[in-house]
């Protein structure tokens, strides 16, 4: 039941983006009418200055290129598509 329980994270995030590796479990971040809520996604690319991001790694469509920064930046377009 939510609520329930001890009230820690469920999630181990990675906030260090020197280390981002594929694999990851991330808190990024959505531009527009979505920039008030956390999301969790996983990182399936890493590259120099961005990262791609599935919101479900079990579906191999879900991508969103995202800012390599400790908490990922998505443009709310990407991520809405």
């Amino acid at each position: 039941m939510m609520g329930m329980g001890d009230g820690s994270c469920p999630f181990e995030f990675n906030f260090e983006p020197s280390t981002f590796k594929v694999g990851d479990t991330v808190s990024y971040r959505v531009t527009g009418s979505l920039s008030d809520f956390p999301f969790v996604g996983t990182l399936v690319e890493v590259g120099e200055d961005y990262v791609v991001i599935s919101a479900d790694p079990n579906n191999p469509t879900s991508r969103m290129r995202g800012t390599r920064e400790s908490r990922p930046v998505v443009e709310e377009a990407e991520a809405l598509q």
